[in-house]
């Protein structure tokens, strides 16, 4: 049986613990994971927290290693798409790579983890998107509305292949349905 694959898209000023999270827990799984970001290299991360303010605040975080760009990346040599928050989304949505990448993971039907802000990626590809069922952090709201999603309040949400959670906490039972459908458990619908 061959290795899974999985594809983390991210830039500049991800979020770190949804970058490092999946990433290393993937890896304790035994998948194969690689790094896709504009420019090949090391890219900074942030750390964003709910602290006494109306949203959230941002400290600088870790550096993480992107090992591929966006026009390197053929999304049909992996078996599952992670987008992770922060806010790299906002200006990686604009590579023109990107929706080709996410697309193809919706078409497919692969398993697709989107945290936080990473819902404004789908905003490239709202053909796909359309009539489905997502949380993203509640700021994102909006986007993913005007997308014709369905903007679900809830922590976490899993609508077939899509796996959305609202922020970082909610990392453990996103990874644990992405790993199960990764691993072909039967997708939940």
């Amino acid at each position: 049986m061959s290795e899974k694959k999985v594809l983390i898209v991210t830039g500049d000023a991800v979020e770190a613990l949804e970058v490092y999270y999946p990433y290393f827990r993937c890896l304790e799984e035994g998948f194969e994971v690689d790094i896709a970001a504009p420019h090949q290299k090391k890219l900074n991360t942030v750390i964003h927290d709910f602290e006494d303010w109306e949203t959230y605040t941002e400290k600088r975080g870790y550096m993480v290693e992107s090992n591929l760009t966006f026009s390197d990346v053929n999304p049909g040599n992996y078996d599952a798409l992670i987008i992770p928050g922060g806010r790299a989304p906002e200006h990686i949505r604009m590579n023109e790579n990107l929706p080709g990448i996410v697309s193809h993971f919706f078409i497919a039907e692969k398993p697709i983890a989107v945290m936080c802000h990473g819902s404004l990626v789908l905003t490239t590809i709202a053909d796909q998107v359309k009539g489905r069922k997502l949380t993203a952090y509640h700021a994102c709201k909006p986007e993913v509305q005007s997308i014709g999603a369905e903007y679900m309040d809830e922590m976490n949400y899993v609508d077939h292949n899509l796996i959305s959670g609202h922020a970082w906490p909610d990392l453990p039972a996103i990874m644990k349905e992405f790993v199960k459908q990764v691993n072909g458990s039967k997708v939940n619908t």
